[in-house]
């Protein structure tokens, strides 16, 4: 390149930059199919070959590459990895890029995060590897996240590569309903998770903020049928709705009840747990309806917060709501759940039990996982334990508040983000 030939190398900041805005601005008229012929093209010319994505299940055991004709449900993926047990598996559990092979490191394994929810994984070869290198990569990983977060509600394809088999319309309607799976700031860290993945009929989950004020809800609706859907269907949406309008968790739960009983006449109802945390000063209000009370997670034990329980909300009995206030201490964990979780039994008819899920919650807290890896595997112990027959739906929902803020590095390493302080 002679003196007066302003053209960026391949390998320059300049070059990298503009890959990435060249990439953004090819993606404004591409479908989800698309991105993955997009990112590798751009990606190549700055020196990141063979560039592929690959998505988690639903019950997070396998990634699959993005494709754009996934196999039928029930079928298994072309080249799929499994979680456990790998390489690719292991970057996508503890959020930390990771070479393919200790001894030929050419190609990496780079977890896809949206902001801080765990999406799959980055398969990217480098013919040389630097700290630079590896930070485009990190980069790279979370433009292609946001990518297909900002386009696979349009995609067909998405709903289908990241189901194993096939999903019941009460489960369809509720996967879309609800939040993602794990959000953090750098006062709190909130992870969720919902089992049958494909069958679950009547458990919600929700949180939402607004100023200094954390949001969350649990519903638990009678039955398990289509009808259990439409039923926390409605009751989550009467409940948005009557935040934004301002209301309290009292009147909140009363509108619920009254929305649940005009519909369906008494002959619904769910059960709930509203609440709302303040995360500067860890003030928890809650209110149930004939729902099990929150729990915290103390070092290690566990408080069951006590408080009168209105009737479910739907009975249109008008009973009022009582509201019950506690103070979060440094470092508690925050438990919503549903009884899918305590009271289901295995074959023998021994229940699950919440000793057995707080020990589990306490241990594995030990061995400084994120969160929402934490919940991965509780999930998976807690179907082992039942020989993956569930009669009820299992929901979780958990709030990690710290007091003081986080730092920037806790909250990537609560949540699984992959720090630029720590790469390889």
């Amino acid at each position: 390149m002679s003196s007066h030939d302003s053209r960026p190398t391949a390998g320059s900041a300049a070059a990298r930059a503009a890959m990435f805005g060249e990439l953004i601005s090819a993606s404004h008229t591409s479908t989800l199919e698309q991105v993955p012929g997009l990112v590798s093209e751009h990606a190549a010319r700055v020196g990141l070959c063979d560039v592929l994505i690959y998505l988690a299940d639903l019950q997070q055991e396998v990634l699959s590459p993005l494709v754009a004709e996934p196999a039928p449900a029930g079928e298994r993926e072309r080249d799929e990895i499994a979680i456990e047990g790998t390489v690719a598996g292991r970057a996508f559990q503890h959020g930390k890029i990771m070479p393919a092979t200790v001894r030929d490191p050419l190609q990496w394994w780079v977890p896809l995060v949206n902001g801080t929810d765990r999406l799959g994984v980055l398969s990217v070869t480098l013919p040389a590897v630097d700290h630079d290198a590896l930070l485009d990569m990190e980069r790279l990983a979370g433009l292609v996240a946001l990518l297909v977060v900002s386009k696979r509600t349009l995609s067909d394809v998405y709903a289908k590569l990241v189901r194993r088999r096939r999903m019941s319309v009460s489960a369809e309607m509720e996967w879309r309903l609800m939040p993602q799976r794990t959000f953090a700031t750098d006062r709190l860290v909130i992870s969720a998770v919902m089992e049958p993945a494909y069958d679950v009929s009547g458990d919600v989950y929700d949180y939402s903020f607004g100023g200094t004020k954390a949001h969350l809800a649990i519903f638990d609706a009678m039955g398990h049928d289509t009808g259990a859907g439409l039923t926390a269907n409605l009751a989550l949406t009467t409940l948005r709705n009557s935040r934004h309008e301002g209301d309290g968790l009292a009147v909140s739960a009363a509108r619920i009840d009254q929305a649940l009983t005009e519909q369906f006449g008494g002959d619904r109802f769910t059960t709930c747990v509203v609440a709302t945390l303040d995360i500067v000063s860890g003030h928890l209000e809650w209110a149930s309806c004939g729902h099990y009370p929150p729990v915290i997670v103390r070092r290690r034990a566990t408080v069951e917060l006590g408080c009168s329980p209105a009737p479910p909300a739907g009975t249109g009995l008008g009973l009022p709501v009582t509201v019950c206030h506690t103070q979060l201490q440094r470092g508690d964990r925050l438990l919503l759940y549903t009884d899918g979780i305590t009271e289901a039994r295995n074959r023998h008819g021994e229940e699950f039990g919440m000793e057995r899920f707080a020990d589990f919650l306490i241990r594995h807290q030990a061995d400084e996982l994120p969160v929402p890896e934490t919940l991965r595997r509780l999930i998976h112990h807690h179907l082992d334990y039942h020989e993956h027959r569930l009669r009820d739906d299992a929901t979780v929902l958990l709030v990690e508040w710290p007091g003081s803020p986080y730092s920037r590095h806790e909250v990537e390493a609560l949540s699984g983000v992959p720090p630029e302080d720590d790469l390889p």
